[in-house]
């Protein structure tokens, strides 16, 4: 089957084969016809397979037969750079239509893209940030969106842009023809294409995280430190043309590009840190075959099309799985032939594990190499002896195990069970003198068992008061009443004094007797 055959006009075709394509791929030979149909579409393929072709040709067919009118059909892409590529795969395949494309992304100035915005495109590709950016500052209106494409839908979610992508839905019009696409076909992807998607076409040509069979795979066990050397060592055996490693961050990959200048290769390192500019410029060199090793993080793991690269290597594994189908899969596109190399270190091999379960094989390993692993897989953490028992802890487990049961907490105040008794402290001679001269020190008193205090058999004994001078009793919700006078008590003998007198006395004159002189008497008297 060819393109005519799946219903394409004779400018497209004209177009496709002017880029080198006369037989379509899978997804492609599935795609187009539900598209040129005016379906919603779900397609599923691996990495490298014509997916961009598959959305981008009937979508050009269908607008070139429709009314010409503004921003009609809107693709949305994760990075910048796949978005530049899938730019240039419109713009050939319109050349033989009246057809024109614009696209938009961050980290450069709007100037020149909201001129380009100003012509009024039929097409226009985007990143979820500045278009949301530029729909707020009220310069596109999307009310005219005949169709939508969201590419790479996977990636989309996995760097966090699923609430980027729900404000541009709000801003489309319900009536609409939608295109999802991905490599990868998780849970949640099923989800938000519920969502958007209604009745669409599902195509799925190869299992979900499958890799090209084309793509040789190697693996190759060393030591972290000894990667820089064992991927000096491998680039002067292969000789490759072109070669892409990947690294898991931003400071890896441009300390990678620095020693691999130092050791001869010229290289250069794209990431998230580096301007637009410098992206561009290092991507152009490497494609334009100035630079031979181009360093990257996961930004350039999607959709970049590099046309003949020879080797992928995988300096570091990455933590997701998935993303090591979408590394390997920049070589051995359309069919050719390419090659992968992992190096995995002692803390890599989780990761391998989790790879090699969801690709459904082990990556063969290459051991004829001047750096192998000298370590053993990391071992667990060792256990750290526990700290030596107090002494207190000591006799309470030597108790538990004589008597079965745990003993009671012994009181914090006083000295530790064991000690030896403190000698009793000597009374001071200055301090207090009032109390020295009314206290008498006590006699024949043992030294204190703990804590410097007598034992309770001990202690003196305190005197009892009398009734007189004892608290009333308190009763809840009822007024305090005094006690009541006896009856062989005088009355008036509480009304002269507060204490109750030690001796009891029958009269007032027996107690005028015993306390007022006789001198004081016969002055009475005398008056």
């Amino acid at each position: 089957m060819d393109f005519v055959q799946l219903g394409l006009c004779a400018p497209l075709v004209q177009a496709v084969a002017e880029q080198g394509y006369t037989v379509p791929s899978p997804i492609q030979e599935k795609a187009i016809p539900p598209v040129l149909a005016g379906r919603d579409l779900l397609g599923c393929a691996q990495t490298g397979t014509g997916k961009t072709a598959a959305f981008s040709l009937p979508l050009l067919q269908r607008l070139h037969a429709g009314a010409r009118k503004p921003l009609r059909a809107l693709i949305l892409t994760p990075t910048r750079e796949l978005a530049l590529q899938i730019h240039e795969s419109i713009t050939a395949y319109a050349a033989h239509l009246p057809l024109s494309c614009c696209v938009i992304f961050g980290g450069v100035g709007q100037g020149s893209q909201v001129e380009a915005l100003r012509k009024k495109p039929d097409i226009l590709v985007a990143t979820p940030g500045r278009l949301n950016d530029l729909i707020g500052q009220g310069i596109i209106s999307l009310k005219n969106i005949e169709a939508f494409v969201l590419d790479e839908a996977d990636r989309m979610l996995d760097m966090g842009f699923i609430h980027d992508v729900r404000r541009v839905l709000s801003q489309l019009p319900a009536q609409r023809q939608t295109l999802l696409f991905s490599a990868t076909m998780p849970p949640a992807i099923e989800q938000l294409a519920a969502g958007m998607l209604k009745d669409p076409a599902v195509v799925k040509v190869d299992p979900p995280s499958t890799t090209v069979e084309a793509i040789r795979q190697q693996l190759y066990h060393t030591d972290k430190p000894s990667k820089r050397a064992l991927l000096a060592w491998l680039l002067k055996e292969r000789r490759p043309y072109s070669t892409l490693v990947f690294t898991r961050t931003k400071h890896g990959a441009d300390r990678v590009a620095r020693n691999l200048t130092k050791d001869g290769f010229p290289a250069a390192a794209i990431h998230g840190d580096k301007s637009q500019n410098a992206r561009q410029r290092a991507l152009g060199d490497f494609k334009a075959g100035k630079i031979g090793v181009l360093v990257a993080t996961d930004i350039a793991a999607r959709g970049i099309d590099i046309t003949g690269l020879d080797l992928v290597v995988n300096f570091d594994l990455p933590n997701e799985p998935e993303t090591y189908v979408h590394r390997i899969g920049r070589t051995g596109r359309a069919g050719a032939a390419g090659e992968a190399v992992s190096f995995c270190c002692a803390d890599e091999r989780g990761q391998l594990a989790d790879i090699e379960k969801l690709i459904r094989r082990c990556i063969p390993v290459c051991e004829d190499h001047p750096f192998p692993a000298q370590d053993a897989p990391a071992p667990a953490a060792p256990v750290q002896p526990a700290p030596p028992p107090k002494r207190n802890e000591v006799t309470d487990m030597e108790e538990t195990k004589a008597t079965g049961s745990a003993p009671r907490r012994r009181r914090r105040r006083g000295k530790k069970p064991g000690s030896a008794a403190p000698a009793a402290p000597a009374p001071a001679e200055t301090a207090r003198p009032a109390r020295e001269k009314n206290q008498q020190p006590r006699q024949n008193q043992k030294a204190p068992a703990r804590g410097g205090r007598p034992e309770r058999s001990e202690r003196p004994a305190r005197p009892e008061r009398s009734r007189q001078n004892q608290r009333p009793a308190r009763t809840a919700g009822r007024p305090t009443v005094p006690p009541r006078a006896e009856e062989d008590e005088d009355a008036g003998l509480l009304l002269i004094t507060r204490k109750a007198p030690a001796v009891k006395y029958a009269s007032f004159e027996e107690y005028m007797k015993n306390h007022v002189h006789s001198s004081d008497l016969d002055s009475e008297n005398e008056e």
